[in-house]
């Protein structure tokens, strides 16, 4: 299909194009990351301390479950969130304060800076929870069964509280 018109679809006028020229200029050099994110280290907000000593803490320990320690790493942190910062930028520049140990080292030894809170959760919960847990967990939901004596609302409770332990399952 061809145009039938050959009229330009808009009249070139070098005034605005003179007006509009150094405005566009300035704005080569700005990356999509930076567009298509708001400027947060420009504005200034205070994190209380009270607050980050309400963070729970985790160790890397073999009984300590990452999952868990996310989700009320998350309770804590909405709490926080000053007005007009994204929660996500808050969890990524307080979640240092909420490990310890070999936990904050192996996260102050990561190679690549993270650029988001997304990134920043997935490669924590790869590290410590590893697939072979998730072997046992999934193992142990496919095999559980309902004990003698055990009424079905019971069964069912400890299949879920089970259940839960694996949430990508």
């Amino acid at each position: 299909m061809t145009r039938s018109s050959t009229d330009p679809l808009y009249t070139f006028d070098p005034k605005i194009e003179k007006t509009l020229q150094p405005g566009q200029m300035e704005n080569n050099d700005i990356t999509l990351k930076e567009l298509a994110t708001r400027d947060v280290s420009a504005q200034t907000y205070e994190l209380k301390s009270g607050l980050i000593h309400l963070l729970p803490k985790f160790h890397g320990l073999a009984g300590e479950d990452p999952h868990k320690h996310l989700k009320e790493f998350h309770v804590v942190c909405s709490t926080m969130r000053p007005q007009g910062i994204p929660e996500d930028y808050i969890k990524m520049k307080v979640l240092p304060f909420s490990l310890d140990g070999a936990t904050k080292n192996w996260l102050y030894l990561q190679p690549a800076l993270f650029n988001t809170w997304g990134d920043m959760k997935r490669t924590f919960l790869e590290k410590f929870f590893l697939p072979s847990r998730t072997a046992t967990i999934r193992k142990e939901i496919c095999g559980i069964r309902q004990h003698q004596g055990e009424t079905l609302h019971e069964y069912w409770e400890r299949f879920n509280k089970l259940y839960a332990t694996c949430p990508h399952h």
